[in-house]
């Protein structure tokens, strides 16, 4: 009996185990957090190892394990909600000077770093497929969908599953997985920020601008970082849920709410959701530098367009970055 169970366990581990990366961006993509997409695919395997003595093999385990997934997911959907930013809340702010409040009460949607969500690094069309499916943006819109029409337009649309899959996975018709994704593509629509066109990563003048972009906080040239936003460039920072638009008036904001002095800040890139991101790390009285925010930003041809700044010093620890400089 020890040994047919340790052939179990092996078989399947050996079997699944691929496919644990892509259910982590899957159970993100539809939870809009890292730690919760960390949680029920543990929960998914665990499901998946005590049924899969009865698993027949009528579908493909990769399907099976999707299937369970996502099952997993809607119920947690249904217990904890959606997971906003600010700028899916309400208009921006157009006073930075005014103190902001958090609402830590508030389920905000987290990054998630390249390292777990990473596509096959041999096969570059699935590189930038991936990269378009786990953008900040494009997750942040995912949460303004139902959670049936959010589950359809993914197992569509990102992994590109046949609409009858879709409808044997939910238990319902093939007319009403079709319906769903007309409903929810429309919804994506609206809820989507328009587009800018992004830099590609390998691109030199994207190296150019971050490495300016870090040198003007460690700096504290507030003033330079001016010309490296866009004019109508976007500034976001859960648990705050005040948002700002504007280059200027994002500077007034960094220079109202933090007013560094040079060497207080200091920048370590990272990658977050496909795009380039910082751990910003601030100077305590002791002259040490902790985990104070980490920024995602959406480049552009014409400049930084989009900043997310989460405080949430915890995911420090998940994108690998130090616990102090």
């Amino acid at each position: 009996m020890a040994n047919s169970t340790t052939d179990k366990d092996h078989d399947f581990q050996s079997l699944a185990d691929p496919y644990r990366r892509e259910l982590m961006a899957h159970c993100y993509r539809m939870l809009g957090s890292i730690h919760d997409a960390e949680d029920l695919v543990q929960e998914t395997y665990l499901r998946a190892w005590k049924s899969y003595g009865a698993f027949e093999g009528r579908s493909s385990l990769r399907t099976w394990l999707y299937r369970i997934a996502t099952n997993v997911c809607l119920t947690a959907i249904d217990q904890r909600g959606n997971r906003p930013m600010p700028s899916g809340l309400g208009a921006p702010s157009d006073e930075p000077e005014r103190p902001v409040v958090a609402s830590p009460e508030v389920p905000w949607l987290e990054p998630a770093p390249d390292a777990l969500l990473g596509a096959d690094a041999s096969d570059p069309a699935t590189i930038v497929a991936a990269r378009e499916s786990t953008r900040l943006a494009f997750v942040a819109a995912l949460q303004h969908l139902p959670a049936k029409q959010r589950v359809v337009l993914i197992l569509r649309d990102v992994l590109k599953w046949r609409a009858a899959e879709v409808a044997e996975l939910l238990d319902t018709s093939t007319a009403a997985v079709n319906s769903a994704l007309q409903r929810a593509r429309a919804q994506l629509e609206e809820a989507a920020p328009a587009r800018d066109e992004l830099v590609e990563p390998t691109d030199p003048a994207q190296k150019d601008l971050l490495e300016r972009y870090a040198r003007a906080f460690d700096e504290a040239d507030v003033a330079g970082l001016v010309e490296l936003f866009k004019k109508d460039a976007v500034w976001e920072m859960p648990p705050f849920p005040e948002w700002f638009v504007g280059a200027e008036t994002i500077v007034r904001l960094i220079l109202a709410q933090c007013d560094p002095e040079p060497g207080e800040l200091r920048m370590v890139p990272t990658a977050a959701n496909g795009q380039p991101a910082f751990g910003l790390y601030r100077r305590g009285d002791d002259g040490v530098h902790r985990p104070f925010q980490l920024q995602v930003l959406d480049v552009t041809a014409d400049g930084v367009g989009h900043v997310s700044a989460f405080f949430d010093t915890t995911l420090f620890t998940t994108f690998g970055l130090p616990e102090h400089l």
